[in-house]
């Protein structure tokens, strides 16, 4: 019988094999730091979406403000909130104007995103960038340009009653109201569509084309069908802007009387010498429940979105159909939106910031002055407000895409059990109005024990909280999809190597993300320098914004310093935009 040879001797005098062991991570309190960054993100998100939440539904029930002691449960503030002070009207002429502004933004967006996107039109690439101008403005300066040219006194008024002895339009109805609204909102709808129409598979234009379909008749039949999940998230969202929006309706329908949704909360809330903060409680619920209402039918009607899936493993690259005459028609009806809609408006809006009197009976050139701007810069409230702008959306744009950044990782990479409820955190701001959360979040640091909430309440870190919770879905939407576009067998990689999540985080994911985080920073800058709605009610004297300075100056009648803050506000997002796209040119693959 053989025996094993006995290699103890030889094992004895053979180096150990050297053993990589996971590295040690500090504990922190005991926990994982992994563990800790999840826990710490979901208390964040929750405590910031339901900040304004929880004290407007408490307003609502309660019987007397919030700050007062001893109030007492009831539900009198409905009642009296559908039988008194004509809510009834407030609520049909929200309904129309919202209904109206919805119907002319699909109008508008959809067939330019189809001949921009699908068709031959002379141009394509230039109009697919301008239909988008309109985003980087608010529709409060959107509004002023508009009474600035087309209101009864406008530039252009003036011409075409001279020319034709009446106004054929009236800016100060609810269709007035409306058209202004959808030229602000149609490039969010146009982006929908847009890109799902540069995402889909060109083959079932191909097979249409081969049984002999037209272009028309491939445009009806094929891709208008396939559009709808966008043109139904879109139709959604902008209803829902519609009802929350104060800057169209606070400069056309309060001076003659037409009051919505969000106006009744303004003129209930702040321009009131005693408000009734049952009422206004009452009326803020109303709204945050159609808001909420209105994104459960939007993922209601969308559930069957995969029967529109057209993207599969062999996509084809689409060709472009022609239109025959019809493509001038439509570079006239896309030239019409961009120059009269947005880009007219704005440039009569820079012309009165440097002219004394901005009419057609009178010379522009030989008004010329730049006492609108040594105005602004002489008072050092206006001064001060400009400042302001910059430091909350700049301070505002780093804390909320650094927020964002870590929701979206540990919502979409993660093994957190409740990573699926900071998704929906991260998203409810969307079905949240930018009243809501400036009257919540002023309840909110009322209600704060020991008068915590004093040393927030009107400072610019209150603003910043408002208009950064405003923000936070428009950063997360951003960076979703990147982080959907990497792969996770990087993750599973660095984990085998002994690397923790964090660490993970940090030294991967993060860094392919970065692209992603700046592209989220420009967003967020963006929105937050074109917000004005939550500082009505967070900010005071000494921390005015740009937004609600010029209301306040339009009030008065100052209608040059009004524009001349609106061109400033202006060149401000051009500069950012321009130097950020310089920055990152021929980086979106770092």
């Amino acid at each position: 019988m053989k025996t094993l040879p006995d290699f103890s001797s030889v094992q004895a005098d053979t180096p150990a094999r050297t053993e990589f062991a996971a590295p040690k991570y500090r504990r922190i309190l005991g926990a994982d730091r992994s563990q800790l960054l999840y826990w710490a993100t979901i208390v964040i998100l929750a405590l910031l979406v339901l900040a304004p939440v929880v004290p407007t539904l408490y307003q609502s029930v309660m019987d007397r403000p919030l700050y007062e002691e001893g109030g007492l449960f009831t539900l009198d503030n409905f009642a009296r909130l559908f039988t008194e002070g004509g809510f009834g009207q407030v609520a049909i002429n929200t309904l129309v104007f919202a209904v109206l502004t919805t119907v002319l933004t699909l109008l508008i967006a959809v067939p330019m995103a189809i001949v921009v996107v699908r068709t031959n039109i002379p141009g394509r690439k230039f109009f697919g960038t301008a239909m988008q101008w309109p985003f980087f403005i608010s529709s409060l300066i959107l509004g002023f340009g508009w009474i600035t040219m087309y209101g009864p006194a406008g530039f252009a008024s003036v011409q075409v009653k001279r020319v034709l002895g009446f106004l054929p339009w009236d800016l100060y109805t609810i269709p007035g109201m409306a058209i202004t609204e959808a030229v602000a909102l149609a490039p969010i709808a146009y982006v929908f569509c847009a890109n799902a129409l540069r995402n889909s598979d060109a083959s079932l234009e191909g097979a249409a084309q081969t049984v002999g379909a037209g272009p028309f008749r491939i445009l009806w039949s094929v891709i208008i069908p396939m559009l709808r999940p966008p043109m139904v998230y879109s139709s959604v969202l902008v209803f829902s802007m519609s009802i929350e929006t104060l800057s169209i309706p606070l400069l056309y329908g309060q001076p003659v009387g037409i009051t919505v949704f969000a106006t009744f909360l303004y003129k209930n809330g702040l321009q009131s010498i005693d408000p009734d903060y049952g009422i206004l409680g009452a009326a803020s619920v109303i709204i945050l429940l159609v808001t909420i209402l209105l994104v459960a039918v939007q993922a209601k009607l969308l559930k069957d979105a995969k029967r529109f899936v057209s993207v599969r493993g062999k996509a084809t690259r689409p060709r472009l159909l022609d239109l025959g005459w019809i493509k001038w028609v439509s570079v006239a009806f896309i030239s019409i939106y961009v120059v009269i809609g947005a880009l007219v408006p704005l440039l009569g809006l820079v012309m009165r910031s440097f002219t004394r009197v901005f009419t057609p009976l009178q010379n522009p050139l030989t008004s010329l002055t730049l006492g609108n701007y040594q105005r602004i810069f002489e008072f050092p409230v206006y001064v001060a407000s400009i400042r302001n702008s910059l430091i909350v959306a700049g301070v505002g744009a780093v804390l909320v895409s650094v927020l964002a950044v870590v929701a979206v990782v540990v919502a979409k990479r993660s093994t957190f059990r409740f990573r699926k409820l900071i998704e929906y955190l991260a998203l409810a701001p969307q079905a949240m109005p930018g009243l809501i959360i400036g009257i919540g979040l002023f309840w909110a640091f009322s209600f704060l024990p020991f008068n915590l909430g004093s040393f927030v309440q009107g400072t610019i870190w209150a603003i910043i909280i408002g208009f950064g919770l405003r923000a936070l879905p428009s950063a997360f939407g951003s960076i979703s999809p990147a982080v959907m576009q990497i792969g996770e067998e990087l993750d599973n990689a660095a984990r085998v190597n002994g690397a923790d999540w964090m660490r993970m985080f940090l030294r991967i994911l993060a860094k392919l993300l970065t692209p992603a985080f700046v592209a989220a920073m420009v967003l967020t800058f963006v929105v937050m320098m074109k917000e004005y709605s939550p500082a009505i009610f967070l900010g005071s004297a000494d921390t005015n914004i740009i937004g609600t300075t010029m209301l306040e100056l339009w009030v008065q009648g100052n209608t040059g310093s009004v524009a001349a803050l609106a061109t400033i506000q202006i060149a401000i997002t051009a500069a950012f935009v321009g130097i950020a796209g310089l920055l990152t040119k021929g980086k979106k693959d770092a």
